[in-house]
């Protein structure tokens, strides 16, 4: 039977590839400029936005650059590398082996929804 669940990656590498996808997402704005050099405004209004994702790319790095500092270094069973663990269950960065510092969900099933403050405890 084959399972339908979403592959999980650690939380740090989701966030890096958000915001890197920020940057080629405002440079293909930007080029979208091109197809309105009549229109001066137009053009305007699409450098200005394509300007504005690139900075928010870069106040996503900070943010993560910020969290990944207090993120818990641990070593990971499986390949044995060291990994940044956020929250109460991640994965780890190499080889997406699930990682929990929290010793009450040693041997549970991987669930995101553990880091949920309100939802972790009615999941037994």
């Amino acid at each position: 039977m084959k399972s339908n669940k979403k592959p999980y990656k650690s939380k740090i590498n989701k966030i890096r590839t958000f915001a890197l996808s920020l940057i080629f997402i405002g440079f293909i704005i930007m080029y979208g400029a091109i197809f309105f050099r009549e229109h001066q405004w137009l053009v305007m209004i699409f450098m200005t936005l394509g300007i504005l994702c690139i900075i928010a790319s870069t106040a996503v790095y900070a943010w993560i650059g910020f969290l990944s500092t207090q993120a818990v270094m641990v070593e990971c069973p499986n390949c044995h590398k060291h990994t940044k663990v956020l929250g109460r269950v991640d994965m780890c960065m190499f080889c997406n082996e699930p990682l929990t510092l929290d010793k009450s969900l040693e041997g549970k099933e991987f669930n995101q929804d553990y880091n949920n403050k309100s939802k972790h405890h009615t999941n037994g």
